[in-house]
């Protein structure tokens, strides 16, 4: 199975901002598009954020005006938050919409003052 390499979580004050980060081929891009999923603690794992391979971007209600997905140099995915809240606090995972590809380790994001 193909499982992606999240990086760039951590630990951040509510307010902050984090960059996430995941290395992906441009032809999984052009073919399947992209998409970041989070899962806290409890929590069913959702989509948070995905990309299009026309470039066209969608983000849950929760995260619209503070998270901003891209595609960039034809190999990585980015996830730029700002204006963390305590309730963005998950793991976060890269795949392709629907999640079809096999799930890694994912990245923790901990927002906590």
């Amino acid at each position: 199975q193909v499982q992606l390499v999240e990086s760039g979580g951590g630990l951040v004050q509510p307010g902050g901002s984090l960059t996430l980060s995941c290395e992906v081929s441009k032809t999984i891009f052009i073919k399947y598009g992209l998409g970041w999923y989070r899962q806290a603690p409890g929590k069913q794992r959702a989509l948070v954020a995905s990309i299009t391979s026309r470039g066209i971007k969608k983000y849950v209600d929760s995260v619209k005006g503070r998270f901003s997905i891209s595609y960039d140099n034809g190999n990585t995915l980015n996830l730029q938050m700002d204006s963390l809240k305590p309730e963005d606090t998950a793991v976060y995972y890269c795949n392709i919409p629907g999640g079809l590809f096999g799930w890694g380790q994912g990245t923790q994001v901990t927002v906590s003052s």
